[in-house]
């Protein structure tokens, strides 16, 4: 693409105003979708009729005089793991395929009724598990910006779907890095919201004390507009914040503002020197633009990847025991019950899937409880503590967002530990339950998109925004 794409913001006042309808918006990212998706395969739907009826309502509206809302007319991607009543929603697994949610997820609900337009449901890796969109069992979502690469995962359909222009706005979720990986590895900005600032009723569950909804985009500023459309208590929600968060008021002024180099994340092992380079020229900028920019050291982020993955595959070997063939989705006849069962499960899930729930349920079973899950939970208490005293020092914190530029397609299929350590930058912040998300900050050796992480602490989004305007109005073009 050609130009700095439009704005949600920009769409939305124009609809509002009635300048442009929002039949010709929808049309017109419509055509992109056909005209590029055969190659990209971002879209597990897309959602023609009901995002042209959606555009009617809303052009109907403006015409009566009403305001539809501060989405108005701006298409949405909705990443396939979140409920749509009616709509097939398929965490991209044969286990679900066909299935109509009989409900609306909260976060979807509240886009349209901010007057935004769900046009696709995108492509995953299966049930939210990967870091490429290769586990997908409907097929590979490519790199907008280079087609034989990944997207990143496990919202590798929602970043792609914003940086091939299928929709300013996309929504995906976040368990280890799944919205700041994609987003960094496409050029887009991708946010993870403190846990519970964004209600989780209606998204399927991968890691449940890890899972985060949270808003992809081209910049800034509409993110903020994402954010602010999803966030709020819900009463469907258990896990909830309760009261009303602070608003992500514009503004990228951030002198005086003390930010910390997160030594552990920078300097790990795998990561690219052009990625290394990247944060360091944000911590440049930033200093520039008036900001104290330190180092700082957070220890236990060195032990994030092993906690997580005892914790995420124990808590995703509970979820998907729901999965039984009986109640919803694929179901493969056996011998009895039992039978049935096994040959549902063994049918309709995907090796990573298989692989996490074994590793899942062995990190629970009786003698190993302890030794394994027991102690990744005292680890995810000791990088809860250590952010803390990080965050005594340092309003946000900056790191690399993925170690490296988005890598070839079929590159680390085979080895699922060089998988897991893409998301190496990103998994503390979910053990923690704070807020992070990446800017794009120029391109690495490959000229490919680099991402840089803002980090913050919990419910510190308006600060982590300020830091966010600031790098983006600082990156390279």
């Amino acid at each position: 693409m050609s130009g700095a794409p439009e704005t949600a913001l920009d769409i939305a006042a124009s609809v509002r105003s009635g300048e442009r309808s929002a039949r010709s918006v929808v049309d017109d990212h419509l055509a992109t979708i056909a005209a590029r998706d055969g190659e990209i395969h971002a879209c597990n739907a897309v959602l023609d009729d009901q995002a042209r009826a959606a555009a009617d309502a809303i052009d109907a509206a403006v015409a009566r005089g009403e305001d539809p809302g501060p989405l108005a007319g701006v298409p949405v991607a909705l990443k396939d793991n979140l409920c749509t009543r009616g709509i097939p929603t398929t965490c991209s697994s044969r286990i679900l395929e066909g299935w109509l949610p009989p409900y609306t997820a909260t976060v979807v609900q509240r886009v349209t009724d901010a007057g935004g337009i769900p046009i696709a449901k995108t492509n995953l890796d299966e049930f939210a598990m990967g870091s490429s969109t290769e586990n997908s069992a409907f097929g590979v979502t490519r790199n907008p910006r280079d087609l034989t690469r990944v997207s990143g995962g496990s919202s590798g359909g929602s970043a792609a779907a914003v940086a091939a222009g299928y929709a300013p706005l996309a929504l995906g979720s976040d368990t280890g890095g799944s919205i700041r990986q994609p987003a960094a590895l496409c050029g887009v900005v991708g946010v993870k919201p403190t846990y519970g600032l964004v209600s989780r009723y209606g998204l399927i569950a991968f890691a449940s004390s890890l899972d985060q909804i949270g808003p992809f985009a081209n910049t800034v500023d509409d993110a903020a507009l994402m954010l602010e459309t999803i966030w709020g208590h819900d009463p469907m929600d258990s896990t909830s914040i309760t009261g009303a968060p602070a608003p992500l008021a514009g503004g990228a002024d951030v002198a005086g503002l003390r930010i910390g180099i997160v030594e552990e994340l920078t300097d790990v092992e795998g990561i690219a020197p052009e990625v290394r380079a990247a944060v360091g020229r944000a911590a440049s900028a930033l200093e520039a633009a008036g900001a104290t920019v330190d180092r700082v050291s957070v220890p236990s982020c060195t032990y994030g990847l092993s906690a997580y993955y005892l914790i995420a595959p124990a808590e995703a070997s509970s979820n998907l025991a729901r999965y039984d063939g009986v109640r919803y989705g694929l179901r493969v006849d056996g011998e009895d019950v039992a039978d049935m069962n096994a040959r549902t499960r063994a049918a309709g899930f995907g090796p990573e899937v298989k692989r996490r729930i074994m590793l899942g349920t062995y990190a629970l079973s009786a003698g190993y409880y302890d030794a394994y899950y027991g102690k990744a939970q005292k680890v995810r208490t000791l990088i809860i503590r250590d952010f803390a005293a990080a965050y005594e020092r340092f309003d946000v914190l900056l790191s690399p967002t993925a170690p490296t530029e988005a890598f070839p397609i079929g590159e680390k299929t085979a080895d699922p530990l060089a998988m897991y350590l893409s998301d190496v930058c990103t998994i503390p912040t979910n053990l923690a339950g704070h807020a992070a998300m990446t800017v794009p900050f120029g391109v690495g050796g490959e000229g490919l998109p680099v991402g840089v992480q803002v980090l913050a602490p919990a419910l510190g989004e308006p600060v982590m925004f300020r830091a966010a305007r600031a790098l983006e109005a600082a990156a390279p073009r």
